[in-house]
């Protein structure tokens, strides 16, 4: 049997039992290889109930940096019963099986392909601990020590983590190093090691922060100055609002006085959530919700009044699988057209789509400015893999000096001086029309907010000149928008080509490395990655110059090509689907053997639509 060789470029997976403690523990170990200096990428895959059910936990480590998931898997420690059989054929042949021999079994279980490394684990820790929930819970620490041999993990990087975890609590610092040891010494004693695949210190994560998007998110909109926040829980967008309400404890609160300078409402349902934060818009606050697409759907009405009434409101909406209740604790982008037509009409909304942490820092608090300047409502659509996951990114800034952009806001002391005020006027030729905040004159500048229509001086009508006067405004409002929003990012191919693709979100860590392997083989694609919707032209001039054009998404009716064919009215068979949408995270595999597959290339099979969800 040969087996698998790689230092620093493996992908280790973990099966486990929801409810187990085996979370920590595997974050812990990719932790400790990042703390060697190796990139790593994991991936928490977990089921929608709270305990009992299968769970797996994927690392990806790769000193060449790519975070995004490879496809196959390496090494697969096996602690779940259940999912065994599927756990072991996901094994690439050369591979390496962990798993707990305390019980031993058939010959038939096994794969005479991947090596098998059997250990007591349940043994071991029966004999050592009396307490039940702590022999499970001190399991998960004990096959962390004996995979630190295997390895070659550095056993004093993982103490370092412990001592940050528990400082303060040397009883439970104590009982996992010891716990660790367990595991390391058995491993030294009755296993051969190294592997073929280990780690070695390196010198490759530089200034980079790890960081999950949601926090990031959260980050971002306090930065960008949000003081509102109303929510109704929902995975996987409920650590935003947990986050925003953390910070704002550290940096919205007077350490003198205890005064804080924010509202967080956590209402009683999704519909509730956006009202609040519509009407903290109207009143000049930033505010903002964050979602999934459940709740979007029941927000869709006031959704639809911020958009005819220009009010500013940020949405954060961490997409996951659909439609209904779909699957909570997977991965899509299939909100695409729900967010972009949201409400009943003629409606069209900003789009914003980050493509790791540092963007959903950085697109929340540009939420703020956009929604603000364009007196829209404006959605940042992350999903569960950015927003849950951990995620190697460069660091957050803030230039100094940056301002919020407030947009068109008339004050009082124009007002005072004559200046025409129709809120619902275009004087500008963008679009855009000026507005006034509550109590800015004590006579001057009131107007009715309303959903019904109205002129261009906020009173009632229902002249057909008046209603086309105003949604034709919005239509040009939505032009200028595609000026102001994050620009497309272009990476040319190394050659000449007209093959390109078009990609966005969460999709760019798999992306970025297809590209490379691609270029390998000879296949050389120019790729544009989306950063927002509306379109800027550059995007209509890429598809131009290009015979064919690769569309990769993660869901299964092509929403974003879609939306391109009908913004941009591109003929749909210049537009070629790539897509994924089993609520894993696409793969850098996938994405290569679908372009491989349509470009001809020889040998190269067409990619399944799906791919296993474990």
């Amino acid at each position: 049997m040969n087996r698998i060789e790689a230092v620093n470029d493996f992908v280790i997976k973990f099966a486990n039992v929801n409810g187990s403690g085996s979370a920590s523990a595997n974050e812990l170990f990719a932790k400790a290889i990042l703390r060697m200096g190796v990139p790593v990428s994991p991936r928490n895959i977990f089921p929608s109930n709270i305990q009992g059910l299968p769970t797996w936990y994927e690392v990806r480590v790769s000193e060449a940096g790519w975070l995004g998931r490879r496809g196959g898997v390496d090494m697969m420690v096996a602690m779940n019963p259940q999912t065994w059989d599927a756990d072991v054929a996901e094994l690439s042949p050369g591979g390496y099986l962990f798993y707990d021999s305390t019980r031993p079994l058939p010959a038939s279980s096994f794969r005479e392909d991947v090596q098998v490394i059997g250990m007591p684990l349940t043994e071991i820790c029966n004999a050592v601990y009396s307490d039940p929930r702590q022999r499970q819970l001190f399991k998960n620490i004990v096959y962390v020590g004996a995979l630190s041999v295997l390895l070659e993990i550095d056993p004093e990087v993982i103490e370092k983590l412990f001592g940050e975890q528990y400082r303060g609590k040397e009883k439970l610092l104590a009982s996992n190093v010891r716990a660790l040891h367990l595991g390391r010494d058995f491993a030294r004693e009755h296993l051969s090691w190294p592997l073929g695949i280990r780690v070695r210190q390196a010198d490759a994560v530089g200034q980079r922060i790890f960081v999950d998007g949601n926090s990031a998110a959260a980050l971002g909109c306090v930065w960008g100055g949000a003081t509102v926040a109303a929510w109704y829980p929902i995975t996987p967008s409920s650590s935003v609002a947990e986050a925003f309400a953390s910070y704002c404890a550290e940096y919205r609160t007077d350490p003198a006085t205890g005064e804080k300078s924010f509202a967080i409402v956590q209402a009683e349902d999704e519909i509730a959530s956006i009202g609040m934060v519509v009407g903290a818009g109207w009143n000049g606050a930033r505010a903002f919700t964050a979602t999934s697409g459940p709740g979007v759907s029941l927000m869709t009405e006031f959704i639809g009044l911020a958009y005819f009434a220009e009010i500013p409101v940020t949405i954060i909406d961490v997409q996951r699988g659909g439609p209904s209740t779909g699957m909570p604790t997977r991965t899509q982008q299939a909100d695409i057209l729900a967010c972009a037509h949201a409400s009943h009409g003629d409606t069209k909304h900003v789009l914003l789509l980050p493509q790791d942490p540092q963007e959903c820092f950085e697109h929340a608090a540009c939420a703020l400015d956009l929604a603000d300047r364009l007196q829209t409502p404006v959605f940042v659509m992350t999903d569960l893999d950015i927003g849950m996951n951990q995620r190697l990114c460069e660091p957050f800034e803030w230039p100094a000096g940056r301002g919020y952009d407030r947009g068109k806001v008339m004050s009082a002391a124009e007002l005072e001086a004559g200046r025409d005020f129709g809120r619902y006027k275009d004087v500008d030729g963008d679009g855009i029309p000026w507005r006034t905040l509550p109590g800015t004159h004590p006579t001057k500048g009131s107007y009715f907010t309303r959903g019904t229509t109205r002129d261009p001086y906020a009173r009632y009508s229902e002249r057909g000149p008046d209603y086309v006067y105003n949604v034709e405004r919005l239509l040009k409002k939505f032009k200028t928008a595609a000026t102001l929003v994050p620009q497309p990012a272009l990476r040319p191919a190394a050659e000449p080509t007209r093959r390109g693709v078009i990609y966005y979100g969460s999709t760019s860590p798999a992306m970025d490395e297809a590209l490379q392997v691609l270029a390998g083989e000879g296949v050389f694609v120019d790729a544009l990655r989306l950063r927002a919707y509306p379109f800027p032209d550059s995007v209509a001039e890429f598809i131009a110059a290009h015979d064919q054009v690769f569309v990769v998404e993660q869901n299964r009716d092509a929403q974003m090509r879609s939306l391109l064919v009908d913004e941009l009215e591109i003929d749909p068979k210049r537009l070629v689907k790539v897509l994924h949408f089993d609520g894993t995270p696409i793969t850098a595999r996938f994405i290569t053997r679908a372009i491989l597959q349509h470009a001809g290339t020889a040998g190269a099979p067409m990619p399944a639509s799906q791919e296993s969800a474990a």
